[in-house]
């Protein structure tokens, strides 16, 4: 069974949002994503200062058993990136919820009313 965090906002691509105090949102995969790829060993990160759509690859997760794209949960401006993971891919296998991807200034906050609350999420994957 899935950690499913109740203040976090899902992708049906499974990646969480998080809207932090400065209007920021913070971004990562979901633990049952990380549980599917196995074994992470490679994170593509983008680039500080790209800006994408909301559902626009964003990155790149390498596992033993696959490559799979990052998508923006919602449209915006990438703030910050984070580095650990270049050396240390692994940390989303440990903490999915810790070991953020990047953040990013929403160019619409109200985007992030479309992606599904953790309830739905459960129901989405099944559990």
């Amino acid at each position: 069974m899935s950690n499913i965090p109740a203040e976090l906002r899902f992708a049906e691509s499974h990646e969480w949002a998080r809207l932090e105090a400065d209007g920021s949102v913070t971004v990562g995969v979901s633990d049952h994503a990380q549980r599917a790829l196995g074994d992470v060993v490679f994170v593509e990160l983008t680039e500080v200062g790209q800006a994408f759509a909301a559902g626009e690859p964003a990155g790149v997760v390498e596992s033993v058993k696959a490559a799979s794209d990052i998508y923006a949960p919602v449209g915006g401006k990438v703030l910050a990136v984070n580095t650990e993971l270049a050396d240390a891919p692994e940390l989303l296998n440990d903490d999915p919820y810790d070991a953020w991807i990047f953040k990013l200034r929403p160019s619409d906050k109200r985007e992030l009313d479309s992606l599904l609350d953790a309830s739905a999420y459960k129901a989405a994957i099944g559990e």
